[in-house]
């Protein structure tokens, strides 16, 4: 038990200071260099932690917690508040509607989905996590959020997925502008390519984005004269959450 209890605290040390160098995390524990190692090697083979991707001697969070935290998830109101809305609006479009929720600024995890019967169709797994700047839920959160928060996001590095994605800051703030004045976001393969998404924030009592919903389709079916009425079902399924949520 006592082995459990240092794995769950240099757990929630990476949690807290990553990325995280072995060392730093000695210090912060006082234990011998080689349990600490030991400790985080165990973790990474489980996939609770992983490599930093730009220095491999830092440690980070692994995806095995964002795949958890949508299960435990699942028992909460505001899982229980979008389920209807979201099989409402899956039978009124006949396109894949997911709810994600922001993993602070690190990126957007997919918590929930409902399929449509298109044989092609877009496709997100529950715990899929995506970047806050390339993706329409990504958008819809971060333009709810405090100048600060998204003056933090927008100084570190956006990572381009195709000719389409906002990597400069200046373009993104504009874009989160867009978005405030039309109670939208919309991504054309700005992510995935062959992929669209138009999303809506999920708002707590103060404003506060808690999840993002969102309409997802392939390319071949996204109808750019159909963006205002898509834009509108999608933000009064996000209203309409907030209000189920807040009850």
């Amino acid at each position: 038990m006592k082995s459990v209890t240092r794995s769950l605290r240099i757990l929630e040390a990476v949690a807290q200071h990553q990325p995280v160098t072995v060392g730093e995390l000695t210090k912060l524990f006082g234990l011998p260099k080689s349990t600490v190692q030991r400790t985080l090697v165990t973790l990474n083979e489980a996939g609770w932690l992983r490599a930093n991707r730009k220095d491999t001697t830092r440690w980070e969070i692994g995806t095995r917690i964002l795949a958890v935290r949508p299960a435990a998830l699942q028992g909460s109101s505001l899982f229980a508040a979008a389920r209807e809305p979201m099989i409402r609006l899956r039978d009124a479009l006949n396109e894949t509607i997911h709810l994600s929720v922001p993993d602070a600024l690190q990126c957007m995890v997919v918590v929930d989905r409902v399929d449509c019967d298109h044989a092609v169709r877009t496709y997100h797994a529950i715990g899929d996590t995506s970047p806050l700047h390339a993706t329409a839920t990504g958008h819809a959160v971060l333009a709810h959020l405090p100048k600060s928060e998204v003056d933090e996001f927008a100084a570190g590095t956006l990572e381009g997925y195709g000719a389409q994605t906002i990597t400069d800051p200046v373009e993104l703030r504009a874009e989160l502008q867009r978005v405030r004045d039309r109670g939208y976001a919309v991504n054309h393969n700005q992510y995935l390519q062959g992929v669209c998404a138009i999303a809506a924030p999920v708002l707590d009592g103060d404003g506060v984005p808690l999840a993002a919903l969102a309409v997802s389709l392939p390319d071949s079916r996204f109808e750019p004269g159909r963006l205002t009425e898509l834009g509108q079902l999608v933000t009064d399924t996000a209203a309409e959450i907030t209000a189920r949520h807040l009850r």
